[in-house]
């Protein structure tokens, strides 16, 4: 089972919110998940982003491999180098 830390759209159309969660690579995108690790909302300036920094560590020290945009997240909020 691979493992992914991606987003998950939510909201209204042209209104997007995002959950940033843990999910199998084979689960559709908006659909089952494993845990939920934040949100971002990009519709907000500047936009906004909360993540539950140790459940994602643990996450990613398991070997859950973050999609770029999650990447990106993860980097900018401090939880992942690069």
């Amino acid at each position: 089972m691979a493992v992914k830390i991606r987003l998950a759209r939510g909201g209204k159309k042209k209104s997007p919110f995002y959950r940033i969660v843990v999910a199998d690579e084979k689960f559709p995108r908006d659909g089952r998940f494993i845990e939920v690790l934040g949100t971002y909302n990009p519709c907000t300036t500047p936009a906004q982003v909360t993540i539950n920094k140790e459940r994602a560590l643990e996450w990613l020290q398991k070997g859950a491999s973050p999609t770029q945009t999650a990447g990106q997240l993860l980097r900018k909020e401090g939880v992942r180098k690069g």
